[in-house]
């Protein structure tokens, strides 16, 4: 884009703050507003509020609309990601109305959304961009208070009464103050600590919080603790219903600096901002004097980003990496305090990120399972990461709208949240229980007994909204018990109906399996006919954990190709050993050191890493494709905690291995 060429804004939701960044607009050296979409064009006062566009009906009109280069999104909360993403898909540069998104995880599925699309997207801190906050930034790496201990800082504001109709209040548009003003002493904390280490930001280590949720179930009063690397310890706060002091105080060894509402700089329309450095009984103020309108910095920091084809802001502007870690701060925020708003719970959340109906798709290749009549794809989601339903939809959508229809589910994953998660899923979608193939696993020590099988599979399908699972694996074995009586117990929720398909062991021995396998023929029972170990093409040394089995070795592959028995295998990428976490010379991740690192290992780590440069690829696709080429069926299970991790991974799944590479990799 030429660098004289003005970027032609549209704007999606008329409201106040739309109109305060269309006065930024109107002020800025790059930008020129040419349209506004709304839903109700008859509207009195459009014309007057935003002079010189064009109205236009309706938010998809302005996504085909050939003059607008930029979006800026101005719904309530609750609308961002949806529009952001529309927004990004047709092909616009998109600034978003903080908060981006109501989670860490839609921002990044937002920010996953535009690197695939060669977008410029970022979250609108205006303040970020201001020449005050870059003064504010060179004090702390100046070192003018000496080492930074604490920092201070809230934004809160008294709306009086309660108010039901208003959107700060209403907990449909996820109102409250964390979310709609947290945000900002939150990622100015988070500024001034990486300042102090020289770094665009930091993230701390612990977040602590408290708050007052009102009778809509919103927060009306909170205030956090956060603690980073680096010992300087972040107390924030913010309200709808209580008047602070809204000042930023940063404490250092040798005095301390404050700002009064560092978030509106020098003002509106310009002016001058002050910055008090008290040191003992001396005052010095700073004034940075700008005849800027406030939100013209952030439209240009937007316009000069687009016309050099960066994709984010430049610090001190919000960046990707910098506004998701901001988001994580408020999940944890408002994890502290229970609050969850209606719209992210399933019976709400229906819809896929865009808004749009959740429908299989086609891209994921499928395989006929021996003893599942459906047909399955090549790999498996497990899902145990996930903190909550709208966390873990954005993932289990993805995966299905690929393709994918085999999911992996446990008794103690997540103390059964991870069960009723993809129970709410599948039924909140309306996806047909006929087209998915449900791994179900129970008897986990130290409850490994016979008749602990049925009970747990009792509440396990109650979480799961269903009256089966299609696969079945005790999740450990315990050789104190004859084989014989967990075939019993596995065979009787065959005959029940519970488990339509195959039934095994999860971290089972060749042995136990031979011998369950001997006991179900000789009884007239049903024989296990499925496993769940490890297998990668690194070798686990050290289980992972107690009573984990490897099926990687020579042994096991000779076993697995004579019976054919499928393998549902965990850890089937080496849990980080093929990223760049691992090498001969890291030592820090205890995990990886003590499972992975041996020279037989090492060695096929190299002709992965080879083999990845030779096919344009990473190492980890490598290991990926290793697993599915093998002559056994081998089904990987993968844990991707977003979107663009399961996209990785998935675009191994094009990879196809001969035979002679299989056998150079093993070597």
């Amino acid at each position: 884009m030429s660098t004289d060429q003005p970027i032609r804004w549209g704007i999606i939701g008329p409201g106040t703050i739309a109109r305060t960044f269309a006065d930024g607009i109107a002020h800025s050296r790059t930008g020129r507003l040419v349209a506004i979409a709304t839903r109700n064009p008859e509207k009195p006062g459009l014309g007057e509020n935003f002079p010189g566009a064009r109205i236009v009906k309706g938010y998809d009109a302005l996504l085909t609309d050939a003059d607008v280069d930029a979006i800026y999104i101005a719904t309530p909360h609750t609308g961002h990601a949806e529009w952001a993403i529309k927004a990004i898909r047709a092909g616009k540069h998109v600034l978003v109305e903080k908060p981006i998104a109501l989670s860490s995880f839609d921002a990044d599925a937002i920010y996953h959304e535009a690197r695939k699309a060669g977008v410029f997207a970022g979250e609108a801190f205006m303040y970020r961009v201001h020449p005050q906050t870059a003064k504010i930034v060179e004090l702390v790496k100046s070192g003018v208070v000496g080492t930074v201990r604490i920092i201070r800082s809230s934004f809160g504001f008294n709306m009086g009464t309660f108010r039901p109709e208003h959107r700060l209040f209403a907990n449909e548009t996820a109102g409250g103050g964390i979310l709609d003003v947290g945000g900002y002493p939150v990622s100015m904390a988070r500024l001034l600590a990486g300042a102090a280490e020289g770094k665009p930001f930091l993230e701390p280590e612990k977040v602590s919080g408290v708050g007052h949720l009102g009778q809509s179930g919103v927060d009306e009063w909170a205030s956090a603790v956060l603690k980073f690397p680096n010992g300087i310890i972040a107390e924030v706060s913010c309200s709808i219903m209580a008047q602070q002091d809204n000042t930023l105080r940063i404490i250092g060894s040798e005095g301390r600096v404050e700002v009064k509402d560092f978030w509106f700089a020098s003002g509106h329309k310009g002016g001058i901002g002050r910055i008090e450095i008290f040191k003992g009984n001396e005052l010095q103020a700073i004034e940075v004097k700008e005849d800027r309108w406030l939100y013209s910095f952030e439209v240009d920091a937007t316009g000069d980003a687009i016309r050099a084809g960066e994709k984010e802001f430049r610090s001190p502007g919000m960046s990707w990496a910098d506004s998701v870690g901001n988001l994580r701060v408020l999940d944890q925020w408002r994890a502290s305090i229970g609050l969850e708003y209606g719209v992210e719970k399933a019976d709400k959340r229906t819809a896929n990120l865009a808004g749009g109906a959740v429908q299989r798709g086609n891209s994921i290749p499928q395989r006929q399972i021996p003893g599942i009549s459906k047909p399955a794809s090549v790999v498996t989601l497990g899902f145990e990461f996930f903190p909550n339903f709208a966390a873990a939809s954005l993932t289990l959508d993805a995966f299905y709208e690929a393709g994918g229809n085999v999911f992996d589910t446990a008794f103690v994953y997540g103390g059964g949240k991870t069960e009723s998660i993809f129970g709410d899923w599948h039924t909140s979608r309306k996806v047909p229980r006929e087209e998915i193939v449900l791994i179900g696993k129970g008897a986990h020590s130290p409850l490994c007994y016979p008749d602990i099988i049925a009970k747990q599979l009792d509440q396990s399908l109650n979480r799961l909204k269903t009256d089966y699972v299609d696969i079945y694996f005790m999740h450990r074995d315990n050789t104190d018990v004859p084989v014989g009586e967990f075939v019993d117990a596995m065979d009787a929720e065959v005959r029940r109906g519970r488990i339509r398909g195959i039934f095994g062991g999860s971290n089972w021995t060749r042995e136990r399996m031979e011998q369950a396998a001997a006991y179900a023929a000789k009884n007239g029972k049903t024989a296990p006919a499925a496993l769940s170990n490890n297998f990668s093409l690194a070798e686990m040394l050290d289980p992972i954990w107690a009573g984990c089995v490897a099926a990687s070795d020579d042994e096991w592959k000779t076993w697995l190709n004579a019976k054919q028995i499928p393998n549902f295998a965990w850890s089937s990428q080496g849990r980080g050993f093929f990223t760049d976490r691992a090498g001969r010379d890291k030592r820090d991740d205890e995990e990886i050191v003590r499972c992975w690192y041996s020279e037989r290992n090492f060695q096929r780590r190299d002709r992965a890493i080879e083999l990845a440069n030779r096919l344009g690829r990473t190492p980890i696709h490598i290991a990926l494709a290793y697993v599915i080429a093998q002559p056994f069926p081998v089904i990987p299970l993968i844990g991707p905690r977003t979107i663009a991790e399961l996209e990785d991974s998935l675009s191994a799944l094009d990879i196809t291995l001969t035979p002679e590479q299989v056998k150079w990799l093993e070597a």
